[in-house]
């Protein structure tokens, strides 16, 4: 009888642990976070192939942590809507550069007209100032400045013309614009046209424009030079892509979660900096082979060409931000830790 009551015992303890262990699985489930995420560009442009890339690295160290789920890119949401849509929590998270929400974040112009890397913003304190503007304004995290050191030219169909100082002139020029260099195309009397970058190779195949800037690499992939035959050289600007998070939802994370996508997010600004950077003359092999011709500034016309975007980046800032007023800490304060004045 004793060993009888002996099992019945161990039974019954047996089925209470089972239980316990049933009442926690659900818990233990819902353990991994999930995270919804969108990008702006095409899956096939060099950008989204470094976000996807670093998206899977994470998903790769973060089992049973963090788990990002893609939903698609321009398709799923328009790319000039993705930042609302991250900041209204439609998304958890959004690739994008951050001049196509920099009338909400005037900050973002600091890494338009950057004189540093990523790397060296993230050391000297300058992403800090960057992540607490978009917290503040626009109520996202800026988790990293993803394919950083990225330049542009404009690229046109005719031969380009200069003024009397022998800076380009753009004057009768049909030119794609997008927020991030609308004031340097003023200042250099074009006429702009806004649009998705999806939607130019038919604007180009249509005559809507005759000129486009882009960066360095991935004008090739666009096809853009089907129609787009002369590079405007030096090159202005740097990409300010980066990756936005909607703020409640990032608290939301477990401390887990926020610190491996955070460490994930640094090593990939430092490597994709330096990927980005052995692509650039390969893509400029592609384009001069196919016989495309660059077409350079004087070196004293060159600089004043580049100051004159940066001055337009940075004076379309100090507006926005009440440089003279309210705004002129951050102002100051974003000269000195992104153009090292």
């Amino acid at each position: 009888m004793t060993f009888i009551k002996s099992l019945s015992t161990r039974a019954a303890h047996m089925l209470a642990a089972a239980g316990i262990a049933l009442a926690m699985a659900p818990t233990l489930a819902q353990a991994e976070d999930r995270v919804s995420a969108v990008h702006a560009f095409p899956e096939f442009l060099v950008y989204t192939k470094t976000f996807l890339a670093m998206v899977d690295d994470i998903n790769a160290r973060g089992e049973g942590i963090v788990q990002i789920d893609v939903r698609g890119g321009p398709e799923a949401i328009g790319m000039f809507q993705q930042p609302a849509a991250v900041r209204d929590g439609v998304v958890d998270m959004v690739h994008t550069p951050g001049s196509f929400y920099g009338a909400n974040v005037p900050e973002i112009d600091a890494m338009v007209a950057s004189n540093v890397t990523p790397m060296e913003a993230r050391q000297n304190g300058g992403a800090a100032i960057m992540d607490q503007a978009h917290q503040d304004r626009f109520g996202v995290k800026h988790l990293g400045w993803i394919d950083g050191g990225v330049r542009f030219h404009i690229y046109m169909d005719s031969e380009p013309k200069f003024n009397d100082d022998g800076i380009l002139d753009l004057t009768g020029v049909k030119l794609r614009d997008n927020p991030i260099y609308h004031a340097f195309f003023e200042a250099l009397n074009a006429t702009t046209s806004s649009m998705p970058s999806t939607e130019v190779y038919s604007a180009l195949e249509k005559g809507v424009v005759d000129a486009a800037a882009w960066t360095e690499i991935g004008v090739p992939q666009l096809k853009w030079n089907e129609f787009l035959t002369y590079r405007v050289d030096p090159t202005f600007y740097s990409t300010d892509i980066g990756v936005i998070f909607n703020a409640d939802a990032w608290n939301d994370l477990s401390p887990k979660s926020q610190e491996l996508i955070q460490t994930v997010m640094i090593e990939w600004e430092e490597k994709s900096y330096n990927d980005r950077q052995t692509e650039i003359e390969a893509d400029a092999k592609v384009l001069a082979d196919g016989g495309m011709t660059f077409v350079s500034h004087s070196e004293e016309a060159g600089e004043a060409y580049r100051k004159m975007a940066n001055d337009a980046a940075w004076a379309r800032m100090y507006e926005r931000i009440d440089g003279g007023g309210a705004g002129a800490e951050m102002y100051k304060s974003l000269r000195k830790h992104y153009a090292g004045e």
